[in-house]
């Protein structure tokens, strides 16, 4: 049902911008059945629909003109007895009386009322979900987004009948539709792109063997929906068609909070590198799409980025200190340069992940965040002259700073870590530890949790900093 409401909201939109008054059946022979089904390589596969059921001998891709347009009329046929089963109208159940009901879920035994007009609005909707890595995919209901994959439709197609492009899979619409959807609204977007630059830019991957649309994953895609809709939240709806449909369910899409994340890292790092490092850092942003819908809204917290979590507590933490890049005995300037340069790339890479998870990590603290900004980073060097000042030959501050206070996971281990450097620091250091004291104290568990690990990582940062 709620692919066919989708296709109704694209109609209405489409016909009210060409001024055209197409019925669903009308606007799927002249548009939809041309574009998806009347050719060798199909741009969506339907399970036991008619366009699949070939008879002896057929092929997809062997199919004469007049054999697609005997499917076609198959189809017809069938939605015009009656049938609505998930062969016949997408999204919804499979046949109970052939026994596929396995399939289905949430199936009610409710009489419906649905026409023949929604059967084929159900089929124009199901082309216009937005395929995102974890095997989900998001119907949005707005006008403008309906009619910019209507747009991308057209550019799929001409690249299945591309004859350079023949190693191209077909079938992948849906995936098609987040990669052009993300394409579409990216700021650097130009109407003039092609092959070439959509396989730079990673929307599709090429080897010998076949070409096919990369899975986006839906926080890249969430950063530049947020580019031509900044202040907007839209209603989602995230579903799984395949051979067990799933439905997680509809949530708010909040995508001014991408554009506070893009606020925190200009201010952190300067606007230049928030432009240079965007497709390096909105690459980490992001938990599984299921995990974020059983957060209950798609914002801030479900773009915690990839991997944050293992830093929490004493596990792990990141690796700042900047490499060594002399060049060793024997080696040829050759293979000295390939193997600076990797160490750099990987370096550059540490680098993005920090100031991914800095820029995350404040905006998720709730109270003075622009107060916030460098403090942390202050704190950090403040621990470090206090390491600093140990006696020769000692690790006791080394270790209380390591062992105890960046591992603590509750604020009272933390401020039972932080007294004992109170009793220990120089009258210059001692408001600095003080004033960490007290803000410790009125901060929330939850921002504490926050606070302690953003700590950890500035004090790795400044660790690179001060031995080099």
């Amino acid at each position: 049902m709620i692919a066919a409401t989708i296709g109704r909201a694209f109609l209405k939109a489409y016909n009210e911008k060409t001024g055209q008054q197409l019925s669903a059946r009308e606007f799927f022979e002249k548009d939809y059945f041309e574009l998806f089904f009347n050719h060798p390589k199909y741009m969506q596969w339907v399970t036991n629909s008619p366009f699949v059921q070939m008879k002896a001998g057929q092929k997809p891709h062997l199919l004469k003109p007049q054999d697609r347009i005997e499917k076609l009329k198959n189809l017809h046929s069938k939605i015009t007895d009656g049938e609505k089963d998930a062969s016949i109208a997408i999204g919804f159940p499979a046949s109970e009386t052939k026994e596929f009901a396995t399939t289905s879920g949430l199936v009610t035994d409710m009489e419906l009322a649905l026409d023949k007009e929604d059967v084929y609005y159900s089929w124009i909707g199901g082309g216009l979900g937005i395929g995102v890595a974890g095997g989900y995919s998001i119907f949005f209901d707005q006008p403008d987004i309906l009619l910019k994959l209507y747009e991308g439709w057209k550019v799929y197609r001409n690249y299945l009948n591309d004859k350079t492009l023949v190693r191209l899979r077909g079938n992948q619409i849906n995936t098609w539709n987040g990669q052009w959807l993300s394409f579409s609204y990216n700021k650097y977007y130009r109407e003039s792109f092609d092959f070439a630059q959509l396989h730079s830019t990673g929307v599709f991957s090429v080897d010998e063997k076949v070409i096919e649309v990369n899975t986006i994953k839906w926080s890249e895609l969430f950063f530049n929906i947020s580019n031509r809709y900044p202040h907007q939240t839209f209603t989602g709806y995230v579903y799984s068609l395949g051979q067990t449909n799933k439905t997680l369910g509809f949530y708010p899409f909040h995508f001014n909070k991408a554009r506070s994340l893009i606020k925190y890292y200009k201010l952190l790092f300067g606007e230049q590198a928030a432009l240079h490092d965007a497709s390096h850092y909105e690459a980490l942003f992001g938990i599984h799409i299921k995990r974020a819908c059983e957060l209950g809204s798609i914002g801030l917290q479900a773009l915690e980025p990839n991997a944050l979590r293992k830093y929490f507590g004493k596990d792990s933490n990141l690796k700042l200190a900047k490499p060594k890049l002399g060049q060793k005995k024997g080696e040829s300037d050759e293979a000295y340069a390939l193997r600076k340069e990797k160490i750099e790339a990987k370096d550059y890479e540490n680098i993005i992940t920090y100031r991914t998870y800095k820029t995350w990590l404040l905006a998720m603290i709730t109270k003075n965040k622009e107060e916030s900004l460098e403090y942390t980073a202050e704190v950090a060097k403040a621990l470090h002259e206090y390491k600093g000042a140990d006696k020769k030959g000692s690790t006791k501050r080394s270790n209380l700073i390591g062992s105890e206070l960046l591992i603590a996971k509750t604020k009272k281990s933390f401020l039972d870590a932080l007294t004992t450097i109170i009793k220990e620091v120089d009258e210059k250091e001692l408001e600095t530890f003080k004033n960490l004291r007290d803000r410790v104290h009125m901060m929330s568990s939850e921002d504490f949790g926050y606070f302690v690990v953003l700590l950890k990582f500035d004090y790795a940062y400044a660790e690179r900093t001060i031995l080099n």
